[in-house]
Protein backbone atom coordinates (compact mmCIF):
# COMPACT_ATOMS: atom_id res chain seq x y z
CA UNK A 1 0.00 0.00 0.00
CA UNK A 2 1.12 3.41 -0.93
CA UNK A 3 0.90 5.95 1.72
CA UNK A 4 0.11 9.93 1.21
CA UNK A 5 2.72 11.16 2.85
CA UNK A 6 1.19 14.68 2.33
CA UNK A 7 -0.73 14.13 5.32
CA UNK A 8 2.85 14.37 7.60
CA UNK A 9 3.84 17.65 6.17
CA UNK A 10 3.10 20.74 8.69
CA UNK A 11 0.69 23.43 6.65
CA UNK A 12 2.27 26.88 6.63
CA UNK A 13 1.41 29.26 9.17
CA UNK A 14 -0.81 26.43 11.34
CA UNK A 15 -0.32 26.01 15.03
CA UNK A 16 1.08 22.57 15.96
CA UNK A 17 0.23 20.61 18.84
CA UNK A 18 2.15 17.78 18.88
CA UNK A 19 0.38 15.75 21.66
CA UNK A 20 -2.54 15.66 18.65
CA UNK A 21 -0.39 13.85 16.20
CA UNK A 22 0.59 10.24 15.68
CA UNK A 23 3.33 8.89 17.04
CA UNK A 24 2.77 5.15 15.01
CA UNK A 25 0.09 4.56 12.40
CA UNK A 26 -0.60 1.66 10.39
CA UNK A 27 2.53 0.07 9.28
CA UNK A 28 3.35 0.02 5.14
CA UNK A 29 4.23 -3.41 5.23
CA UNK A 30 2.85 -6.79 6.27
CA UNK A 31 5.92 -8.77 7.38
CA UNK A 32 9.79 -8.21 8.07
CA UNK A 33 10.73 -9.55 4.69
CA UNK A 34 7.97 -7.53 2.97
CA UNK A 35 9.60 -4.44 4.98
CA UNK A 36 13.04 -5.31 3.23
CA UNK A 37 11.44 -6.10 -0.08
CA UNK A 38 9.74 -2.22 0.13
CA UNK A 39 12.47 -0.36 1.28
CA UNK A 40 15.17 -2.06 -1.21
CA UNK A 41 12.72 -0.73 -3.94
CA UNK A 42 12.74 3.15 -2.32
CA UNK A 43 16.33 2.87 -2.03
CA UNK A 44 17.34 1.70 -5.34
CA UNK A 45 14.85 4.48 -6.61
CA UNK A 46 17.11 6.87 -4.88
CA UNK A 47 20.24 6.20 -6.19
CA UNK A 48 18.97 6.14 -9.54
CA UNK A 49 17.42 9.65 -8.91
CA UNK A 50 20.80 10.74 -7.05
CA UNK A 51 22.46 9.65 -10.10
CA UNK A 52 20.21 11.84 -12.43
CA UNK A 53 20.59 14.61 -9.42
CA UNK A 54 24.60 14.31 -9.79
CA UNK A 55 24.50 14.28 -13.93
CA UNK A 56 21.71 17.31 -14.17
CA UNK A 57 23.86 20.11 -12.07
CA UNK A 58 20.95 22.07 -11.60
CA UNK A 59 19.64 21.35 -8.15
CA UNK A 60 21.57 20.28 -4.36
CA UNK A 61 19.03 18.19 -1.94
CA UNK A 62 19.32 19.01 1.94
CA UNK A 63 17.76 16.38 4.06
CA UNK A 64 17.74 17.41 7.92
CA UNK A 65 16.68 15.45 10.72
CA UNK A 66 15.59 16.38 14.03
CA UNK A 67 14.08 14.61 16.79
CA UNK A 68 14.21 13.45 20.71
CA UNK A 69 16.82 11.00 22.28
CA UNK A 70 15.99 7.29 20.60
CA UNK A 71 13.42 8.34 17.92
CA UNK A 72 15.75 6.72 15.49
CA UNK A 73 17.41 9.22 13.56
CA UNK A 74 21.04 7.65 13.00
CA UNK A 75 19.28 3.99 12.13
CA UNK A 76 16.68 5.97 9.74
CA UNK A 77 20.07 7.37 7.60
CA UNK A 78 21.82 4.47 7.60
CA UNK A 79 18.92 2.49 6.13
CA UNK A 80 17.50 5.17 3.59
CA UNK A 81 20.82 6.31 2.18
CA UNK A 82 22.57 2.78 1.73
CA UNK A 83 22.47 2.12 -1.68
CA UNK A 84 23.46 5.96 -2.26
CA UNK A 85 27.13 6.88 -3.98
CA UNK A 86 28.98 7.75 -0.98
CA UNK A 87 30.60 10.53 -3.48
CA UNK A 88 27.29 12.16 -3.99
CA UNK A 89 26.16 12.15 -0.38
CA UNK A 90 27.50 14.16 2.25
CA UNK A 91 26.24 13.59 6.00
CA UNK A 92 27.36 15.92 8.82
CA UNK A 93 26.42 15.12 12.56
CA UNK A 94 26.18 18.69 14.71
CA UNK A 95 27.01 18.38 18.33
CA UNK A 96 28.20 20.91 20.99
CA UNK A 97 29.66 24.28 18.64
CA UNK A 98 33.56 24.57 18.78
CA UNK A 99 34.79 27.82 20.26
CA UNK A 100 35.62 29.13 16.29
CA UNK A 101 32.08 28.31 15.69
CA UNK A 102 30.72 30.19 18.89
CA UNK A 103 32.63 33.02 17.51
CA UNK A 104 30.53 33.09 14.36
CA UNK A 105 27.04 33.88 14.33
CA UNK A 106 24.93 30.83 14.43
CA UNK A 107 24.21 29.70 10.79
CA UNK A 108 27.83 30.00 9.39
CA UNK A 109 29.29 26.01 10.78
CA UNK A 110 25.98 24.39 9.10
CA UNK A 111 26.31 27.38 5.84
CA UNK A 112 29.76 25.84 5.42
CA UNK A 113 29.40 22.63 4.48
CA UNK A 114 25.81 22.65 2.31
CA UNK A 115 25.93 20.60 -0.11
CA UNK A 116 26.91 21.41 -3.84
CA UNK A 117 24.37 21.49 -7.02
CA UNK A 118 24.48 17.60 -7.79
CA UNK A 119 24.67 16.18 -4.27
CA UNK A 120 22.27 14.87 -1.30
CA UNK A 121 23.26 17.01 1.82
CA UNK A 122 22.16 15.52 5.22
CA UNK A 123 22.02 17.15 8.60
CA UNK A 124 21.82 15.21 11.52
CA UNK A 125 20.61 18.06 14.02
CA UNK A 126 20.80 21.50 12.05
CA UNK A 127 21.13 25.18 12.52
CA UNK A 128 17.56 24.03 14.27
CA UNK A 129 19.51 23.39 17.53
CA UNK A 130 19.75 27.08 17.81
CA UNK A 131 15.87 27.33 18.45
CA UNK A 132 15.06 24.19 20.16
CA UNK A 133 18.31 23.16 22.69
CA UNK A 134 19.50 26.78 23.22
CA UNK A 135 15.60 27.94 23.53
CA UNK A 136 15.48 24.95 26.83
CA UNK A 137 18.41 25.46 28.36
CA UNK A 138 19.30 29.44 28.41
CA UNK A 139 22.59 28.84 30.04
CA UNK A 140 23.61 27.98 26.65
CA UNK A 141 22.36 30.93 25.07
CA UNK A 142 24.43 32.68 28.14
CA UNK A 143 27.71 31.05 26.58
CA UNK A 144 27.19 31.89 23.04
CA UNK A 145 29.04 35.73 23.34
CA UNK A 146 26.41 37.52 22.08
CA UNK A 147 25.47 41.44 22.45
CA UNK A 148 23.50 41.79 26.03
CA UNK A 149 20.75 43.48 23.95
CA UNK A 150 20.60 40.58 21.09
CA UNK A 151 20.58 37.92 24.72
CA UNK A 152 17.64 39.96 26.16
CA UNK A 153 15.97 40.65 23.09
CA UNK A 154 12.22 39.16 24.12
CA UNK A 155 11.83 38.80 20.69
CA UNK A 156 14.99 36.59 20.01
CA UNK A 157 13.82 33.44 18.71
CA UNK A 158 11.43 35.50 16.48
CA UNK A 159 14.44 37.01 15.08
CA UNK A 160 15.83 33.77 14.85
CA UNK A 161 13.33 32.46 13.25
CA UNK A 162 13.28 34.68 10.52
CA UNK A 163 16.97 34.44 10.09
CA UNK A 164 16.40 30.64 9.07
CA UNK A 165 13.29 31.43 6.76
CA UNK A 166 15.16 33.93 4.72
CA UNK A 167 18.23 31.57 4.40
CA UNK A 168 16.26 28.57 3.15
CA UNK A 169 14.38 31.09 0.76
CA UNK A 170 18.16 32.26 -0.34
CA UNK A 171 19.01 28.60 -0.89
CA UNK A 172 15.75 27.19 -2.88
CA UNK A 173 16.15 30.46 -5.06
CA UNK A 174 19.55 29.12 -5.68
CA UNK A 175 18.88 25.21 -6.24
CA UNK A 176 18.89 24.07 -2.89
CA UNK A 177 15.78 21.85 -2.12
CA UNK A 178 15.08 21.59 1.41
CA UNK A 179 13.37 18.41 2.92
CA UNK A 180 13.14 18.99 6.93
CA UNK A 181 11.46 15.84 9.19
CA UNK A 182 10.91 15.75 13.06
CA UNK A 183 10.96 12.04 13.78
CA UNK A 184 7.85 11.85 16.33
CA UNK A 185 8.35 9.85 19.20
CA UNK A 186 6.17 9.43 22.49
CA UNK A 187 7.95 9.37 25.84
CA UNK A 188 6.64 5.54 26.57
CA UNK A 189 8.68 4.39 23.60
CA UNK A 190 11.51 6.00 24.64
CA UNK A 191 11.61 4.89 27.98
CA UNK A 192 11.38 1.52 26.16
CA UNK A 193 14.36 2.19 24.10
CA UNK A 194 16.86 3.86 26.70
CA UNK A 195 16.10 0.80 28.81
CA UNK A 196 17.15 -1.26 25.68
CA UNK A 197 20.42 0.57 25.60
CA UNK A 198 21.09 -0.29 29.13
CA UNK A 199 20.14 -3.96 28.44
CA UNK A 200 22.23 -4.42 25.27
CA UNK A 201 26.02 -4.23 25.54
CA UNK A 202 25.89 -3.53 21.96
CA UNK A 203 23.94 -0.84 22.45
CA UNK A 204 25.33 0.23 26.00
CA UNK A 205 28.10 2.34 24.98
CA UNK A 206 24.62 5.07 23.65
CA UNK A 207 23.29 5.90 26.89
CA UNK A 208 24.69 9.25 28.76
CA UNK A 209 22.89 9.96 31.91
CA UNK A 210 22.15 13.42 30.40
CA UNK A 211 19.31 11.66 28.38
CA UNK A 212 17.37 11.31 31.57
CA UNK A 213 18.25 15.33 32.61
CA UNK A 214 16.70 15.91 28.62
CA UNK A 215 13.63 13.39 28.74
CA UNK A 216 12.72 15.39 32.13
CA UNK A 217 12.68 18.37 30.06
CA UNK A 218 10.17 16.93 27.81
CA UNK A 219 7.29 19.64 28.01
CA UNK A 220 9.43 22.40 27.79
CA UNK A 221 11.21 20.65 24.33
CA UNK A 222 7.63 19.86 22.84
CA UNK A 223 6.67 23.72 23.10
CA UNK A 224 9.94 24.37 21.53
CA UNK A 225 9.29 22.20 18.94
CA UNK A 226 5.66 23.08 17.81
CA UNK A 227 6.69 26.91 18.11
CA UNK A 228 9.37 26.12 15.59
CA UNK A 229 8.08 23.48 13.28
CA UNK A 230 4.66 26.17 13.16
CA UNK A 231 7.06 29.05 12.71
CA UNK A 232 9.54 28.04 10.06
CA UNK A 233 7.37 25.12 7.92
CA UNK A 234 7.19 26.53 4.26
CA UNK A 235 5.84 25.62 0.82
CA UNK A 236 9.74 25.78 -0.34
CA UNK A 237 10.80 24.05 2.52
CA UNK A 238 8.48 21.74 4.34
CA UNK A 239 8.70 20.16 8.07
CA UNK A 240 7.18 16.63 7.87
CA UNK A 241 6.25 15.17 10.96
CA UNK A 242 6.76 11.52 10.97
CA UNK A 243 5.93 8.65 13.29
CA UNK A 244 8.48 7.23 14.78
CA UNK A 245 7.27 4.53 17.54
CA UNK A 246 7.41 2.17 14.35
CA UNK A 247 11.49 2.84 13.73
CA UNK A 248 10.67 0.24 10.26
CA UNK A 249 7.66 2.15 9.08
CA UNK A 250 8.94 5.98 10.03
CA UNK A 251 12.03 4.42 7.22
CA UNK A 252 9.27 4.12 4.74
CA UNK A 253 7.47 7.12 5.20
CA UNK A 254 10.84 9.50 5.02
CA UNK A 255 12.32 7.15 2.08
CA UNK A 256 9.01 7.62 -0.15
CA UNK A 257 8.99 11.42 0.72
CA UNK A 258 12.22 12.05 -0.77
CA UNK A 259 12.15 9.62 -3.03
CA UNK A 260 8.65 11.61 -4.76
CA UNK A 261 10.51 14.88 -3.75
CA UNK A 262 13.04 14.15 -5.98
CA UNK A 263 10.88 12.64 -8.86
CA UNK A 264 9.33 15.92 -9.13
CA UNK A 265 11.96 17.73 -9.47
CA UNK A 266 12.30 16.53 -13.41
CA UNK A 267 15.83 15.75 -13.30
CA UNK A 268 16.82 14.87 -16.48
CA UNK A 269 20.61 13.49 -18.33
CA UNK A 270 22.08 16.06 -19.91
CA UNK A 271 21.90 15.92 -23.96
CA UNK A 272 24.76 15.75 -26.12
CA UNK A 273 25.12 18.25 -28.82
CA UNK A 274 25.23 17.69 -32.63
CA UNK A 275 28.59 18.41 -32.27
CA UNK A 276 29.01 16.20 -29.51
CA UNK A 277 27.05 13.41 -30.95
CA UNK A 278 29.54 13.72 -34.24
CA UNK A 279 32.40 13.39 -31.77
CA UNK A 280 31.10 11.00 -30.33
CA UNK A 281 30.67 8.54 -32.87
CA UNK A 282 34.32 9.72 -34.30
CA UNK A 283 35.12 7.97 -31.32
CA UNK A 284 33.09 4.87 -31.61
CA UNK A 285 34.59 3.93 -34.94
CA UNK A 286 37.92 4.52 -33.31
CA UNK A 287 37.13 1.99 -30.07
CA UNK A 288 35.45 -0.17 -33.05
CA UNK A 289 38.89 -0.78 -34.80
Amino acid sequence: MKLRVDRFRVRPGRKVKLAELPTRVAPLYDTDPSYEELLAKHVARLSELQTRLYAHDRYALLLIFQAMDAAGKDGAIRHIMSGVNPQGCQVYSFKHPSPEELDHDFLWRTTRVLPERGRIGIFNRSYYEEVLIVRVHPEILASQLLPRETCEDPKIWKHRFRSILDTEKHLHRNGTRILKFFLHISKEEQRKRLLARLDDPKKRWKFDKGDLQERALWKEYLAAYEDCLASTSTKHAPWYVVPADDKKNARLILSQIIVEHLESLDLRYPSATALKKKELVEIRKRLAK
